[in-house]
């Protein structure tokens, strides 16, 4: 197919394939004469993948050129991947303040208090600490149920993550799914959240949720 047909089967613009292939996040189609260049499926694929990463997932080009490499590289352990793509979701996309030490221990205990076996470079360790200083910012001292319901929460999802890794049938589908759920889990779990918060809102504040606006 030309350069046009794949804009069209994919949905996205021609001019924002034209960009992907100046950024360098999409392979070049197969030279069939001096002034024509033929493209695949996988070319679609990929297209759609990098919009995700670009457009949903929120990540920068230049964080979304090492996703792609780790999901080309051939042979890599998917733990490797896996720390690509939490990496990756956490390039921060403006300046941010590096959390309190308190905060990244009282993290790493709650991790530990789970049984979860993680590194000290594991980015959530200072995304959910910031969480934490913004919290005391405002004189909530998060207590520990509050937290464990949190751990309890992600621990499902994490779950869950993983039993749909299990039903892929190749080594590529499961690296790239756990690459683009992990960047596109992130958005699904806010936005679902935030609807649990409503309805839980209806029950615990009913006569607010009476003024609310519909």
């Amino acid at each position: 197919m030309r350069i046009s047909e794949l804009s069209r089967r994919s949905g996205v613009p021609l001019s924002a394939v034209k960009y992907y292939q100046r950024e360098g996040l999409l392979p070049e189609g197969v030279r069939s004469a001096p002034n024509q260049v033929d493209y695949g499926d996988a070319h679609v694929h990929r297209v759609r993948l990098i919009r995700a990463l670009l457009e949903t997932g929120g990540l920068s080009v230049a964080a979304t050129k090492e996703v792609i490499a780790a999901l080309d590289a051939e042979d890599a352990p998917l733990a490797e991947t896996f720390r690509v793509a939490q990496h990756a979701m956490s390039t921060p996309r403006a300046a941010e303040s590096a959390p309190s030490e308190a905060a990244r221990q009282r993290i790493a205990m709650l991790a530990r208090s789970q049984g979860w076996e993680v590194t000290d470079d594991n980015p959530g360790i200072d995304a959910a600490a910031r969480a934490l200083d913004g919290l005391n910012a405002i004189g909530f001292d998060a207590p520990d149920p509050y937290l464990d319901a949190y751990a309890a929460a992600a621990a499902t999802a994490a779950a869950a993550d993983l039993r749909a890794l299990s039903s892929l049938a190749t080594p590529d589908q499961v690296a790239e799914l756990m690459v683009v759920g992990t960047i596109l889990g992130d958005p699904l779990f806010a936005g679902l959240r935030r609807l649990a918060q409503q309805d839980v809102t209806r029950t615990l504040f009913p006569d607010d949720a009476k003024r609310a606006p519909s």
